[in-house]
């Protein structure tokens, strides 16, 4: 554990993440991304890839993807959530088997199902890491695109999990898609570190394991959100809301 602390702190200082707080008022039209917050990777027990025990840096996503869902819902503003799907017979390596489809893993965890009756919220299903992706339909088009497009969207915010796999992906798919030209009004893409979490798979675990990769929770998490910054995200370590005051 000392070691791991170590590391970890040679991460931050070699390779910084400068975050700040975001203040939404409602003067920039921003909508709200979730990423797979659903049991399979969230709820204790619930699936190949849910955690086997609590874990701190899930639940605080959880709660911070409760929160900020229940504000945007509170003023109308846009909320889009992704919730991992997959048939039994469509593998997604490297993975297990997870998230399948008619089973609880694939549904939004207790605390946001709520979200299911809410009318400014858009759910997708979607079968694939990368949820842009996972937004194509049979016709060309794209869910997501629509999404922003239709709600006039200058900014995303994006939580959930994994940082450094679905989260990442996406963010990284959204800022090419931004570049290109395919995703007027939009503007920023910001990632909410607390709002977002990785799964912990340590390497004294990992090493007893054939072919299995370690994936220190910690660390992994950071290198996402360096990653995504240096894609050209904006990172934010707090999100508050309220009236623009005067200076």
């Amino acid at each position: 554990m000392m070691m791991t602390s170590k590391t970890i702190d040679l991460l931050r200082n070699e390779l910084p993440v400068e975050q700040e707080s975001l203040f939404l008022s409602g003067d920039v039209k921003t909508g709200l991304v979730l990423v797979d917050v659903v049991n399979g990777f969230c709820t204790v027990g619930s699936g190949n890839l849910a955690p086997t025990q609590p874990d701190g840096q899930i639940s605080e996503m959880v709660d911070e993807s409760v929160r900020l869902a229940r504000v945007f819902c509170e003023k109308k503003w846009p909320v889009f959530a992704f919730l991992d799907t997959h048939y039994p017979d469509v593998p997604e390596p490297p993975y297990p088997p997870h998230c399948i489809s008619g089973t609880d893993e694939s549904n939004l965890v207790p605390e946001l199902q709520w979200l299911e009756n809410e009318t400014n919220v858009t759910l997708r299903r979607k079968d694939c890491i990368d949820g842009f992706l996972g937004s194509v339909e049979k016709d060309g088009s794209n869910v997501f695109v629509n999404w922003v497009k239709s709600n006039q969207i200058k900014n995303v915010l994006v939580l959930g999990i994994c940082t450094d796999v679905c989260v990442l992906d996406f963010v990284c798919s959204t800022l090419s898609a931004r570049n290109r030209g395919f995703l007027a009004p939009l503007e920023d893409v910001i990632v909410y570190s607390r709002g977002c979490a990785t799964y912990d798979f340590p390497v004294h675990v990992a090493k007893n394991i054939k072919d299995a990769l370690a994936h220190p929770q910690d660390l992994m998490h950071h290198i996402g959100l360096f990653i995504a910054k240096g894609r050209g995200a904006k990172v934010v370590s707090g999100v508050s809301f309220g009236a623009l005051k005067e200076p």
